[in-house]
């Protein structure tokens, strides 16, 4: 029982009724990551890139059973043919495995551009902070809206200090 007493009492004010935990603030570093669901899946592309990459083992499947085909029917005579064809089949799975490769790339892209802005919208938001000493002053403004001159000074219309 003195264990959970001396227990309870180095907790502070956990127990005391009404007490409540002081708001959690986020550490720089948490901020400026892009958590994940930030970064939405792009769920339909992959599928997009998986169709033709289907596509393409579909070519190269059609490509052997036409060598398969062409020998057995034709036998050597075939080959003049069957090499035309075989090119055509090779250039296009080829064409769309690389077309699957460049939705990937894209996805990629797509995530990176994503990131980048989320980041800079919480870096921006986080350099937003007013003058020292007037609120609502800016480097190039005085208080009252006048304008600052490089020196400091507040300038007139004229460009000069006032009097």
């Amino acid at each position: 029982m003195a264990e959970r007493n001396a227990q309870g009492s180095e907790g502070g004010d956990r127990g005391v009724a009404g007490a409540q935990p002081a708001p959690r603030r986020p550490t720089p570093e948490t901020m400026l990551q892009v958590r994940a669901s930030d970064i939405e899946p792009y769920t339909e592309l992959r599928y997009l890139s998986k169709l033709f990459r289907v596509m393409a083992m579909m070519l190269v499947l059609l490509l052997v059973a036409e060598v398969v085909t062409g020998f057995i029917s034709q036998g050597m005579a075939a080959l003049p043919t069957l090499l035309a064809e075989a090119s055509k089949l090779i250039v296009s799975a080829a064409l769309l495995w690389a077309i699957g490769d460049l939705v990937i790339l894209l996805i990629d892209v797509g995530h990176d551009v994503r990131a980048a802005r989320i980041l800079l919208g919480r870096q921006a938001s986080h350099h937003v902070v007013p003058a020292a000493g007037t609120a609502g002053a800016s480097p190039t403004h005085g208080a009252a809206g006048e304008r600052v001159s490089d020196t400091g000074e507040l300038a007139t219309s004229a460009g000069r200090a006032p009097r």
